[in-house]
């Protein structure tokens, strides 16, 4: 168990205390936002996952969903943004993981951690498919997705190689471009007064009792996967005991704030009692029917192209994270120390990111050879696995937190340490719940249920085998982690 000071800061390998080669510190809190949000990818989510989660959970309330789930995740952050100033590592959920509760569900966590790689692969595969689609409707022209699926992730490599500063202007950019679009959508829905006129109804309490509660809720928590990397990029922040806290409150914010508004805008625009069989009739093009009704057929062209370009900013945003990760695992021992290299011109951690742009190129290629689709086989199974992965590393880091403050010397604050903690471990432990409940509806089928939630399982087995072993072997490298 990692020792704690009389401060109650732990410096971890793969921290700031003897990183060797230093990465770039010129991140403030604007840019972690930027790539934090960009992961979210809000023009793809509005797009493509809120007219699915109008059609399974068939409720009209996916606005008060996304509310509930910001104030959820609020909570959670409390507990969280605690942690990033006493655990002083990039590895985010699998360092507090292992200071709170161990090194061996550390390791376990570690693994799920990783998870963000079928994330990037899936959602990858989903702009090839976007790209080919595009060329085909405005130049008839066909093409494989793959091989836009392969040009995407050579773009990422360039960038995800060299300096973080030169994906966040990148991030920023499609951010911005994306985010106006849709505000331009949602003026336009509310300046015209919606299909009845405006209302509060989807965002009342009431709506709860229609259709699923539990669905609702679960794709509203889908929006905010990712906004942990605010801690995962503490090494390159210019002030990261400042920074990440206040970028993980902006980010949830933020997020937050804007789907709510959006999906309201949505649900006003095509009516209340209208939204749930639109939805349902003509999932992928409910938005682009609603764009081209309210602002006009050009900003309808404009959507379809921002779109290939908001999946792509997730993608790179993702591709930093894995690359992270590694980084952080290297550094603690627990992957090869080639990935824990800083790049001696561009300060970043160039190594990892070439491993993880070489997994995700193999991966698409093995996929393409396959003959597997691209869409329902690799981006559903992949993203229902990494999703799953990621909201119990949540729910496992709400414990570390209350694990470790209760070791630890001095007096803290109760609600930071226990209750609110406490609160988000409940709610993410119910979230879970509705997950492996509902995950057919994720991954497509039933027996695709069943083997990718028993990877997921596996993959935190082998962590913690991992960890069992390295102690029985490899002590040094044990106590280290």
């Amino acid at each position: 168990m990692t020792d704690l000071s009389k401060t109650g800061h732990v410096e971890v390998p793969g921290g700031e205390a003897g990183s060797g080669n230093p990465l770039n510190r010129g991140l403030g809190v604007s840019q972690i936002v930027f790539m934090v949000v960009a992961a979210a990818a809000p023009l793809g989510l509005v797009a493509g996952g809120v007219p699915l989660a109008f059609a399974v959970s068939g409720s009209p309330g996916m606005p008060l969903y996304f509310a509930l789930s910001t104030v959820m995740l609020l909570v959670f952050a409390v507990g969280f943004t605690l942690m990033a100033g006493r655990v002083r590592n990039a590895g985010a959920f699998y360092a507090y993981v292992q200071a709170g509760l161990g090194r061996i569900p550390g390791l376990a966590a570690a693994t799920l951690a990783l998870s963000y790689t079928l994330l990037l692969v899936g959602v990858n595969a989903y702009v090839g498919v976007a790209t080919s689609n595009v060329i085909r409707w405005y130049a008839d022209v066909g093409s494989p997705w793959w091989s836009w699926a392969l040009v995407s992730l050579g773009v990422i490599a360039f960038l995800g190689y060299r300096d973080i500063e030169l994906s966040a202007k990148v991030l920023g950019v499609v951010l911005v471009l994306e985010s106006l679009l849709l505000l331009v959508l949602d003026l336009g829905i509310v300046g015209r007064g919606g299909a009845h006129g405006l209302t509060a109804e989807p965002l009342s309490p009431s709506i709860a009792g229609t259709g699923s509660l539990g669905l609702g809720v679960m794709f509203a928590i889908f929006g905010f996967i990712g906004f942990e990397a605010t801690a995962v990029f503490r090494n390159e922040a210019k002030d990261p005991d400042a920074t990440v806290p206040r970028a993980t409150y902006v980010a949830i914010l933020v997020i937050g704030v804007f789907y709510s508004f959006t999906v309201w805008a949505i649900v006003v625009g095509v009516g209340v009692d209208a939204v749930v069989g639109a939805a349902q009739a003509d999932p992928e093009g409910l938005v682009l029917t609603l764009t081209r009704s309210y602002v006009g057929s050009v900003w309808a062209d404009i959507m379809q192209l921002l779109l290939i370009t908001s999946q792509f900013a997730c993608v790179l945003a993702f591709h930093n994270v894995v690359t992270r990760y590694q980084f952080a695992l290297s550094r603690a021992g627990a992957l090869p120390a080639s990935l824990g290299v800083v790049h001696s011109r561009h300060r970043a951690p160039s190594a990892s990111s070439a491993v993880a742009s070489a997994v995700a190129f193999i991966t698409t290629l093995v996929v393409a050879a396959l003959g597997l689709d691209p869409i329902e086989d690799l981006y559903a199974w992949f993203s229902g696995a990494a999703t799953l992965g990621i909201v119990l590393l949540m729910a496992a880091t709400s414990l570390a937190v209350i694990g470790f403050f209760r070791r630890a010397d001095g007096r803290q604050s109760l609600w930071r340490t226990v209750v609110a903690p406490g609160v988000a471990f409940l709610g993410l432990a119910c979230v879970v719940c509705l997950m492996v409940v509902n995950f057919p509806l994720l991954v497509g089928t039933v027996a695709g249920a069943w083997v990718i939630g028993g990877l997921v399982a596996l993959s935190a087995v082998a962590g913690a085998v991992q960890a069992l072993v390295l102690r029985a072997r490899r002590p040094a490298v044990y106590e280290r982690l």
